[in-house]
């Protein structure tokens, strides 16, 4: 029989599922180095393919443990913007369909900007429903950022559309009239908080890249708000903004 060429091995390869296939065991032979290139190649896909999909299992526990209780629309909640200088705090609640799979969904703060901008689009596209609730700084002073925090979160959820039957929660215990709970690093333990952690950090993110528009000086665009040198520098240099949160430290120091 005559053997594949490279080109003919990596088309059927793309298509192959099965690591213990007549295929593979048949390449596993090839000792061509350019074949042994290509399926090493191919394992390492199927590799980090495994792993994603374990990751999905794990990150689906709590919304699979209450639709076994009978619950339906389960909303994912998640805020960010409680440490930054400068901005509103944001928080997302999101609903997603029972069959949601997003290979790599985790924590917003352990994905890239190119990634989190890609899984956004995938998130908002294919969601039953997601709002989003922002509290700028001047009400971040009136009430404090604990208050403000929760305040974002209830107001994504009032916000939705498609009312949920309950509530994952990260971290915070909001009483409201939905059954919920509160998961300690939530957004990396259930795809609907990681989903609302992207959906929320993606908003802020360009809402802080608009204020660097318009206000350069203070670098918004890269450090978002938070207290880097280039902003603390800022703040001595021109005082303030409207957008400065002036309850916090160092912030109340300076006059605008």
């Amino acid at each position: 029989m005559e053997k594949l060429n490279i080109r003919e091995i990596e088309k059927l390869l793309a298509k192959e599922n099965d690591l213990q296939s007549p295929l593979v065991k048949m390449l596993e032979k090839d000792e061509r180095k350019g074949v042994q290139q290509l399926l090493k190649k191919w394992h390492n896909k199927k590799d980090l393919e495994a792993k994603a999909y374990e990751k999905h299992a794990q990150m689906t526990y709590y919304e699979n443990k209450y639709r076994s209780k009978g619950y339906v629309h389960i909303a994912g909640i998640d805020e960010v913007g409680r440490g930054p200088l400068a901005g509103p705090v944001i928080a997302a609640a999101v609903i997603l369909p029972p069959d949601f799979y997003l290979p790599g969904l985790d924590d917003s703060k352990k994905l890239s900007e190119k990634k989190r901008v890609e899984y956004y689009e995938e998130i908002i596209q294919t969601a039953l429903d997601y709002y989003v609730g922002i509290i700028d700084s001047e009400e971040i002073d009136r009430i404090n950022i604990y208050e403000a925090s929760k305040k974002a979160m209830r107001t994504a959820i009032a916000g939705l559309r498609l009312k949920p039957d309950f509530l994952l929660i990260d971290a915070v215990k909001l009483h409201t009239p939905y059954p919920e709970e509160a998961i300690i690093k939530g957004d990396g333990k259930s795809i609907s908080i990681a989903a609302a952690s992207i959906i929320a950090k993606v908003t802020r993110d360009r809402l802080m890249v608009d204020l660097g528009r318009e206000y350069p000086a203070y670098g918004f665009s890269t450090n978002m708000g938070y207290g880097t040198k280039e902003h603390l520098s800022a703040i001595q240099m021109f005082g303030i903004t409207p957008h400065h949160r002036k309850s916090f430290a160092p912030v109340k120091n300076y006059k605008g």
